[in-house]
């Protein structure tokens, strides 16, 4: 089948409903939703969303916590316009329908997490993700311009090279026409022509057998854009959550959100003992990075696959009324947070480096924008500050929808249409051993854990690329044999995503951020 729109977007997380509610009085929007709707890493968001809301904050103190966890390598004009935008931002997630938690006098009730010198995070209890999905979702379905397609899993950006040209990394004005996107009900493969395009397709966390993002984030989009010859920047960058509940049986992993160190829970060794000040004068409330890298650390030095964390102290009222979702979860698991303390460990959560956009969301390939975790703004520099996420997603897919209002009514680009063809999957085969693709992500995902984490080295990265040169090869004589579905299809964007960090991690000569090497100390 084939379908044109004005707008494309290819996502259903706060960055994709949010660019398409803004685009919709221009324009025939549809959005693909590469399973349900609410399935995506927004619903898993627990924290919140950072915003300077009131005077006892200010701009310019969130601005230096954003800075200081970057690690020095934020674009500070990015960080200034992010964080200035997001009190508009914020209300305009109100007026969609979305509750954020109040005191009893009609402020918002702000949590503190690590890394921010004060209270400025919005929430709805601990699940404000899911909260922020189910207010948007609401506002798209009574919006008669949008149509919502859920199990559509978007798989080719066409480009040029579609109808026959040679397409580099140098080669200039690369243009987006839209994607091939198979319908997973049918298995047939769709095209899809827009006049403008947007990829919010979330991160990439299931490079790694640990995560925290659901098993959708395959780093889709990513992919896509480098098969594209499209520009990416600072992959190297994978943020590992701190505190995931420890639970090898149970993918992805829970989050403990950091709201819960904010309200004063405390990390301890094995023996019940404090550790972080032997790291960081900020103790449990570091940023991330030095969190993950002092649980990771005592994990080795012990020899042991978890530690502790204490939220005992923060009372038994506030947990319960404060952390619902985990207080819940917990108990599921024979865990009572007001009485025992939680088994944690890092689990990966959060790629800060992804498709380069400017400040209007446009990529380096025309008419194609990214918002979200699968663009690199220049926001989370080498660490993404707790909670910026779904803030830098919002300013975003504000300032897409703006440009993309603009531009769109110039493009003509529609009189080319006729000259894209559609997927050929001519002389395939159904492949009839899914272990060929269950195996080799098994592979993947331990070749990345054990060698690209948290703590790297050149050895390290060197096996790493060796090992997955062999993946790669394996897997692209699979594809160009098979029928395409979308564990092969994922397979392929997992590699294509891990090739990515691991050479952007060899690239990079100092421990800035995230990335941390033991033979560059």
């Amino acid at each position: 089948m084939r379908y044109e729109v004005d707008f494309l977007v290819i996502g259903s997380g706060i960055a994709g409903l949010s660019f398409a509610l803004k685009v919709a009085p221009y324009g025939k929007v549809c959005i693909l939703s590469k399973g349900e709707a609410s399935e995506g890493s927004t619903k898993y968001a627990q924290g919140g969303i950072a915003a300077v809301m009131y005077d006892t904050d200010s701009f310019d103190k969130h601005i230096a916590d954003t800075l200081v966890a970057g690690d020095g390598i934020c674009d500070r004009e990015v960080v200034e316009m992010t964080i200035r935008e997001a009190p508009q931002r914020i209300q305009e997630l109100v007026k969609y329908g979305v509750n954020f938690d109040k005191e009893s006098g009609g402020r918002f009730d702000l949590h503190r997490e690590g890394g921010h010198s004060e209270f400025r995070i919005l929430h709805h209890k601990d699940n404000t993700g899911a909260e922020i999905e189910r207010g948007l979702l609401q506002a798209i379905h009574d919006h008669p311009n949008i149509e919502l397609k859920e199990n559509q899993f978007a798989i080719d950006i066409i480009t040029q090279h579609h109808m026959g040209q040679r397409v580099t990394k140098h080669t200039p004005n690369i243009d987006c026409y839209g994607v091939y996107a198979l319908d997973c009900r049918t298995n047939q493969i769709d095209t899809y022509l827009a006049k403008v395009t947007l990829l919010a397709t979330g991160g990439m966390g299931n490079v790694y057998t640990t995560t925290t993002t659901p098993i959708i984030s395959t780093g889709d989009g990513v992919a896509m854009v480098h098969r594209a010859r499209g520009v990416l920047k600072d992959l190297e960058f994978m943020q590992f959550h701190p505190t995931s509940l420890y639970n090898p049986a149970e993918k992805p992993a829970f989050l403990i959100t950091e709201a819960m160190r904010g309200a004063g829970a405390i990390l301890k060794d094995r023996q019940g003992k404090e550790f972080m000040q032997k790291y960081d004068k900020r103790l449990s409330l570091a940023p991330r990075d030095i969190v993950a890298r002092a649980i990771d650390n005592e994990l080795k030095l012990a020899g042991v696959d978890y530690l502790w964390l204490d939220a005992r102290g923060i009372g038994k009222n506030e947990l319960i009324n404060g952390f619902p979702t985990i207080y819940a979860k917990c108990l599921e698991l024979g865990i009572n947070i007001t009485k025992d303390m939680i088994p944690v460990r890092p689990a990966a959560h959060y790629q800060c480096g992804g498709i380069k956009v400017d400040r209007n969301g446009r990529s380096s390939i025309l008419h194609l924008y990214a918002a979200g975790e699968c663009s690199c703004t220049g926001l989370h520099g080498g660490n993404r500050l707790a909670s910026n996420s779904l803030l830098e997603a919002v300013v975003y897919a504000h300032n897409a929808a703006m440009d993309a209002i603009d531009q769109f009514a110039k493009n003509n680009q529609s009189d080319l249409y006729n000259k894209i063809p559609d997927w050929n999957a001519e002389g395939m085969v159904f492949n009839e051993e899914m272990v060929l693709i269950t195996q080799t992500k098994k592979e993947l995902q331990e070749i990345m854990s054990n060698y690209v984490g948290i703590v790297r080295s050149d050895l390290r990265l060197q096996r790493a690329f060796d090992r997955l040169n062999l993946i790669f090869r394996e897997t692209e004589e699979l594809y160009n044999r098979s029928v395409l579905t979308e564990p092969l299809s994922e397979l392929r964007n997992l590699i294509a995503c891990a090739y990515l960090i691991i050479k952007q991690a060899m690239a990079r000569r100092q421990n800035v951020g995230l990335h941390y090497s033991i033979d560059l100390i």
